[in-house]
């Protein structure tokens, strides 16, 4: 193994001397910037390679099944995650065979037990109904359980009572007596509630500019991997897409969003100042889609929120679509303290990730319902490109009725 040092004015153009010469299969050991750019002299950018000694560049293949293979193979190693059953951790303790046979009789009779443990369990839910909402709801017992799963979702307090409110003053009487009829009403109230962003593909003369904002951590760069793969190969056509990365704090997130675009062979541009990002984006307007990766930053950070703003200022041949990125897991207050700060941005849609890693949305619905923005795209696992979906009020809505009670 030895080291290479390359230097160019620019970050793509140090990474397009390394193609050049040694291809596409080496690994990026640190990159830097030596010198700033200014009015009278260019920048210099020094990036660092490791090479084997019997290096060799492979056969290039150019077949979309294949680079989507090679996309998913890169993507489980940049996201090791350990994998469990949805019954617990069946992979490492499975239980043991029981040592008798449950018969036909036994079946009948633990059926009857908890037909009765779901009786018992409806009479409870409307006692407590009638002693919580005596006084500020006057709302039968029959709508106890959509309620409870409403309430178990994380939907905000104050929603759902206005909404248990409207239900009640437009429900027909004859529909209140069935628990599926009542549960089909909620649904459609909720869905029409629900701001969806259609996808559209983008057409010639048209082009698409998107910037991802949101808080560290939330999957902002998978997410673009994802989105990129989709315009790339996944659409009814194939579109061409233009990467930008804004994220040089952290040099992990370039090479990680490198790597995608290596495997995708998308352009991709890294800008430091907003004064290099016209320029990029110039170079990059023969694209139909350019993504535009951010720095993650508390929502309390203004000072980082203030300088994406200026990026937003500068030219562009077409209008630059902010997305504010989330985290499903986070909480309704939290989400809305977020959006709140986020807005000093003028925020277009909102994309939702880790909708994988919980099974109540109620949150999701209370801000959407809050901010009247467009939800566009789920992040649903880490897989790239294949756990993205276009955003469904469908897909919310089963995170918030069809919750077990517990």
């Amino acid at each position: 193994m030895k080291l290479k040092t390359y230097t160019a004015p620019t970050y793509t153009e140090a990474l397009n001397k390394i193609k050049a010469e040694l291809g596409d299969d080496v690994v990026i050991v640190s990159s830097k910037e030596i010198k700033r750019k200014t009015l009278t002299s260019p920048g210099l950018y020094e990036i660092v390679v490791a090479i084997e000694e019997d290096f060799q560049m492979p056969e290039k293949r150019d077949s979309v099944d294949e680079v989507m293979l090679k996309l998913s193979n890169v993507a489980k190693e940049i996201n090791k995650t350990v994998n469990y059953s949805e019954s617990g951790n069946e992979k490492i303790n499975k239980p043991k065979k029981n040592n008798f046979v449950t018969n036909d009789d036994e079946i009948k009779e633990l059926k009857k037990e908890f037909s009765k443990l779901a009786d018992t369990l409806k009479f409870l839910q409307a006692t407590v109904w009638d002693i919580i909402h005596k006084d500020d709801l006057d709302l039968p017992p029959e709508f106890s359980e959509i309620y409870a799963l409403s309430r178990a979702s994380g939907m905000s307090p104050k929603h759902l009572d206005e909404i248990m409110k409207l239900t009640i003053k437009y429900m027909p009487v004859k529909m209140r007596k069935n628990r599926d009829t009542i549960k089909r009403y909620f649904h459609t109230l909720l869905k029409k509630m629900i701001p969806i962003r259609l996808e559209r593909e983008i057409k010639p003369p048209h082009k698409k500019i998107m910037m991802f904002v949101g808080p560290t951590g939330v999957g902002k760069t998978t997410t673009i991997a994802k989105l990129a793969a989709r315009y790339a190969y996944k659409l009814s056509q194939r579109h061409k897409v233009g990467i930008i990365t804004l994220d040089t704090y952290r040099i992990g997130a370039v090479e990680q969003l490198m790597t995608y675009a290596k495997m995708m062979k998308l352009p991709i541009e890294t800008v430091v100042d907003p004064s290099d990002f016209e320029e990029a984006l110039n170079a990059l307007r023969h694209n139909d889609y350019i993504l535009i990766d951010t720095v993650g930053s508390s929502q309390h950070d203004k000072e980082k929120i203030e300088k994406l703003k200026s990026f937003l200022k500068v030219d562009s041949f077409a209008e630059i679509n902010v997305n504010l990125v989330l985290s499903a897991v986070t909480k309704y207050d939290d989400l809305t303290d977020i959006y709140k700060n986020f807005s000093l941005l003028p925020i277009d849609t909102l994309i939702f990730t880790k909708l994988d890693e919980t099974k109540t949305y109620g949150n999701i619905f209370s801000l959407l319902l809050d901010t009247k923005k467009p939800v566009s795209y789920f992040s649903i696992g880490q897989e790239v490109p294949d756990d993205l979906i276009v955003a469904d009020a469908d897909y919310i809505l089963k995170g918030i009725l069809n919750k077990e009670l517990s």
